[in-house]
């Protein structure tokens, strides 16, 4: 067994599928996660409605809770759509600067101590994860022509 020709072969073999399981995760995790919300089972729903009373307390509450909700769900639908990456991102990095707001606006929730995240603020920082999928899947794109002026 030659481990070079092993390498190789696996190597291949995730280079092929990594873009599509990102784009895969990448559904399940926004999809799933804004389906919790519109159900009302999101454990993250105090969190939110903490951010929304600092943030846009105008606004009523249950109906940005569900438009954000389904918004999560769009981001997850359009990541399983070839072509749609230049109008996901934008919208995924969007939602990720509003989701990383409490770890400024909500510190008593997301930090027991400096460097030291609560769940909460774990489940935050994890979304660099997600942004790095999402590069990923952007870095396998193919430029849009330039056109000189």
């Amino acid at each position: 067994m030659d481990i070079s020709r092993i390498d190789h072969t696996l190597i291949h073999f995730f280079r092929k599928i990594s873009i599509p399981l990102a784009r895969i995760s990448l559904f399940v995790i926004y999809f799933w996660f804004g389906i919790l919300k519109v159900l009302g089972l999101s454990p993250a729903s105090g969190l939110v409605y903490a951010l929304h009373a600092q943030t846009i307390p105008l606004v009523p509450f249950y109906a940005f809770y569900i438009a954000f909700a389904l918004f999560e769900c769009l981001i997850g639908i359009l990541f399983l759509i070839k072509g749609a990456e230049r109008i996901v991102i934008p919208l995924l990095l969007i939602h990720l600067f509003t989701t990383i707001l409490p770890l400024i606006f909500l510190p008593g929730m997301v930090w027991q101590m400096w460097f030291v995240p609560t769940l909460e603020g774990q489940y935050i920082i994890k979304n660099l994860a997600l942004i790095t999928a999402a590069i990923a899947i952007a870095a396998h794109l193919h430029p849009l022509p330039y056109h000189k002026k």
